[in-house]
């Protein structure tokens, strides 16, 4: 049984910095897919460096940025958690009502944008409340089961297949409405494959067991206090960024023909590992580094209604009913479009914190999550 340790969880500025960084590089991802419209038809406007800044950003952002956004949640739970643990209270009912909220919130974006990871996510998140009673050693044995995706080594060894055609045709037919359907089409068919869509493209891809192997993670680092600049923090996370560079130069060289479905995963946790030791270690050990992140802290206090925005703006630039883009624009000017996004939500930020404490979907989250209580 955990219990807490009642030392102070005072706001974590570099854990702001990085759901900036998240959010930012699920807008240039997206737009980089052109909000999921894979279009047969030939592009009007490409250029010559399409395919290698697609394949920079999928090595980069594909399935590393949703997976920086779920340990974030994890760490963000412990702390809500562990600060009413500490005035005597259970969070659990609590955190399960807002759980509900935010499969709320995820119907509202998925109305516009049939990726949603909201839904899932509350789902994914409701499961940390009886994992949160558990000991760390149990914690840590969950968190290993997980990442060594059980599911894909399953699979491999006894050779068991898991057929994904209902995941395709559920794709040409959102597809197709985003191409030619009006507002309302899309909006209808979002909501009625939205969530299965996304459920299976999980099992697809494996992030079924990877993304609650980081909400759990994400818990379990809050537990330990690594993202406070305190003890050996820093040369812990130079440890574990030296181990990941390590680790992510060996499967850069190992073929994945024939287990793909097994190893890419992993390889996307360890950039993922790579990525996020790099940032804290530097946060830590840099002032200028704090200084130039700084500007992410202000993107990454207001994720929730970034990531809503970028899904609203973003399916009206490159879908059917908007101003199509996804028929005109190759990958590169896609990209051009997607840091444009990001400047605009950015200065938006600034604006809404010269005159607010939260975000408007982060205070309208954080009222609701409390109602009803002193």
């Amino acid at each position: 049984m955990y219990f807490t340790d009642y030392k102070p969880n005072t706001r974590i500025d570099v854990a702001d910095a990085l759901r900036g960084i998240a959010v930012a590089g699920i807008i240039l991802y997206h737009s980089v897919e052109h909000f999921n419209i894979f279009t047969q038809e030939p592009i009007v406007y490409p250029l010559p460096s399409d395919q290698a800044v697609a394949s920079t950003l999928a090595w980069l952002l594909s399935g590393k940025m949703y997976g920086i956004f779920a340990m974030l949640f994890g760490l963000s739970f412990y702390i809500m958690n562990d600060n009413q643990q500490q005035k005597g209270r259970n969070f659990s009912a609590r955190f399960a009502w807002r759980m509900c909220l935010l499969f709320m919130f995820g119907l509202v974006n998925v109305a516009f944008y049939d990726g949603d990871i909201l839904m899932l996510y509350a789902v994914y998140g409701l499961l940390l409340i009886p994992i949160s009673y558990l000991p760390s050693r149990a914690v840590w044995a969950i968190i290993v089961l997980l990442a060594i995706q059980p599911v894909e080594l399953f699979c491999l060894i006894t050779g068991t297949t898991i057929d994904h055609s209902a995941l395709w045709d559920m794709y040409y037919k959102v597809m197709s409405m985003h191409e030619h359907g009006s507002f309302w089409d899309n909006v209808v068919t979002n909501l009625q494959y939205g969530f299965e869509l996304n459920l299976r493209f999980n099992v697809y891809s494996g992030r079924l067991t990877q993304l609650l192997c980081l909400f759990i993670l994400g818990m379990q680092l809050g537990r330990h206090r690594l993202f406070y600049n305190e003890g050996h923090n820093t040369q812990n996370w130079e440890v574990i960024f030296v181990f990941s560079a390590f680790a992510v130069a060996v499967f850069s060289l190992v073929d994945f023909s024939d287990i793909s479905m097994w190893l890419t995963p992993i390889y996307n946790l360890l950039i993922l590992s790579l990525t996020v030791s790099a940032i804290v270690a530097s946060w830590n050990a840099s002032y200028d580094v704090r200084r130039l992140l700084r500007h992410l802290c202000i993107f990454g206090r207001m994720s929730l209604t970034n990531y809503l925005l970028q899904s609203v703006i973003g399916c009206f630039i490159f879908c059917g009913y908007g101003l199509a883009c996804y028929r005109y624009l190759g990958v590169t000017y896609a990209v051009l479009v997607g840091l444009g996004m990001v400047l605009v939500q950015y200065l938006f930020c600034r604006l809404w914190f010269s005159q607010h404490q939260r975000g408007p979907l982060e205070g309208l989250w954080r009222k609701l999550t409390w109602l009803g209580s002193k």
